[in-house]
């Protein structure tokens, strides 16, 4: 194979395994901080917030996944 071509299949590994991880656990909080607001909804305003920076912070693994991709591509 040459250098160009594993380049890219790499750079596409990295961001479809890290991407597939980010969306599960995303879908994950948010289907939990769900069903914590239906049990109690008083909390529901404080549960939103650490839900967002939950989410926040599992799209932060995405971002870097994009990071290592771009390095992949253009630094190699």
């Amino acid at each position: 194979m040459e250098t160009e071509s594993v380049k890219l299949l790499a750079a596409g590994l990295c961001m479809a395994i890290g991407s597939i991880g980010s969306a599960l656990a995303e879908g994950f909080v948010a289907g939990k901080a769900m069903e914590s607001m239906a049990r109690n909804p008083k909390i529901a305003d404080k549960l939103f917030t650490n839900m967002v920076v939950a989410i926040a912070l599992c799209e932060s693994t995405a971002i870097y996944s994009l990071v290592i991709a771009l390095i992949i591509l253009f630094a190699f």
